[in-house]
């Protein structure tokens, strides 16, 4: 039986053209003027994929995706919006719609997104319900509100696909929040891929991502895979995004809004399905307001954004980090070490972290080391002279 496809939009021009594109690629298709409209098709009998304008006069796409997937959660959105409501759409795309695209429409690009979803749904469809994945103990150390608000985002983000961008200063946990994300999510048995981007340089780097065929380069002399493929089924975490070059962006941006990749020396394209987790210690408005990012690239990245504040602005972690890396590199050092005397408490809580948590990491495992292998108090002559003032 063939998909079926509803289309909602306030031009009747459009309505038309996608009308046609999609009945010749053998869709069962259904228009709709409004979201009032399509609710009422949708009561009488639900499709597959719904494929909606952002604006419209009576009812906004988002509310329309709100109102729908309440009553019929399985039914694949994708908006259609213009290049001003891009942040609608990445609102929408939290909402839990599939993808958006900007206006005006690249129809081959449009193609393969509507395919995409569908098989999506179809493989849902199919498999029986999932258990969930046995979380691993992965632990982000906090007691402060941010740090709580942060671990809820967590929770409630995890076992989505949906792209995450973590900002925040270096030192301050962003990886650990990329595992967290992955170890809370049903893709807890496939693999994570780290990946610096910062630390490749840029003539390798598209090759690290995208892998090259036999003959690409020279020294090429057989097939390589990327991180992307690696990660497949997976999520990737591309560390310091905001150093990638304009060409890297461009073909990054394409993997997020068509799901395959291709690699260098090839023009066959390879399905994946890769959850991507991306972080920077840049502020990347900035370098989109500068030229040196792509604002929409910038806009498919931060679906949702978790910024990591720096130590010194949550100084009532301090005591907590301090005491688990105490124990931590006591037990792997079989010293004696069991607590942190109050004087040496406030020296580090006045310290001011500029290499925030994993400066103190350093240093807790520094003094361990360093004191008296019989020691079971770590004072304040154990810590390194730079912090005692």
């Amino acid at each position: 039986m063939a998909q079926t496809i509803l289309i909602v939009d306030d031009e009747l021009n459009i309505r038309r053209v996608l009308e046609r594109a999609f009945a010749k690629e053998g869709y069962q298709v259904q228009t709709a003027e409004g979201g009032h409209q399509a609710l009422r098709l949708l009561e009488e009998a639900p499709c597959d994929l719904v494929l909606t304008d952002v604006v419209m006069p009576d009812m906004t796409g988002l509310e329309l995706l709100k109102r729908a997937r309440q009553k019929y959660p399985q039914i694949q959105f994708v908006l259609m919006t213009a290049y001003g409501t891009i942040p609608t759409a990445v609102e929408a795309m939290r909402s839990g719609a599939y993808d958006f695209l900007t206006k005006p429409l690249d129809m081959e690009v449009l193609r393969k997104v509507v395919r995409n979803a569908l098989s999506e749904r179809a493989k849902e469809s199919r498999s029986a319900p999932r258990k969930p994945a046995k979380r691993k103990q992965v632990v982000f150390i906090g007691q402060s509100p941010a740090i709580q608000q942060i671990l809820h985002t967590v929770e409630r983000v995890a076992d989505t696909r949906t792209t995450v961008l973590i900002t925040g200063e270096s030192g301050t946990g962003k990886e650990l929040i990329a595992r967290m994300l992955h170890e809370r999510s049903s893709r807890a048995s496939q693999p994570f891929v780290a990946v610096s981007c910062a630390a490749i340089p840029e003539t390798l780097l598209e090759v690290e991502l995208f892998g090259a065929v036999k003959g690409a380069y020279t020294g090429a002399d057989h097939d390589r895979i990327g991180k992307f493929e690696a990660a497949d089924g997976g999520t990737l975490f591309l560390d310091e995004i905001g150093d990638i070059p304009p060409l890297i962006q461009v073909k990054l941006l394409r993997v997020l809004q068509e799901r395959e990749i291709e690699r260098l020396g090839s023009n066959a394209s390879i399905p994946i399905d890769v959850r991507l987790v991306a972080a920077t210690n840049r502020n990347l408005e900035d370098a989109v307001a500068t030229g040196a990012f792509r604002e929409d690239l910038f806009y498919r990245l931060q679906v949702v954004h978790i910024h990591l504040p720096p130590l010194r602005e949550r100084r009532e972690d301090i005591p907590l980090l301090a005491d688990h890396f105490l124990k931590k590199y006591a037990q792997e050092n079989g010293r004696a070490l069991q607590e942190i005397s109050p004087d040496a408490m406030r020296i580090l809580q006045n310290a001011c972290w500029k290499g925030n948590v994993r400066e103190l990491e350093n240093v807790i495992e520094s003094a361990v080391v360093l004191a008296p292998p019989d020691a079971t108090i770590l004072l304040p002559e154990h810590l390194p002279p730079h912090l005692i003032k």
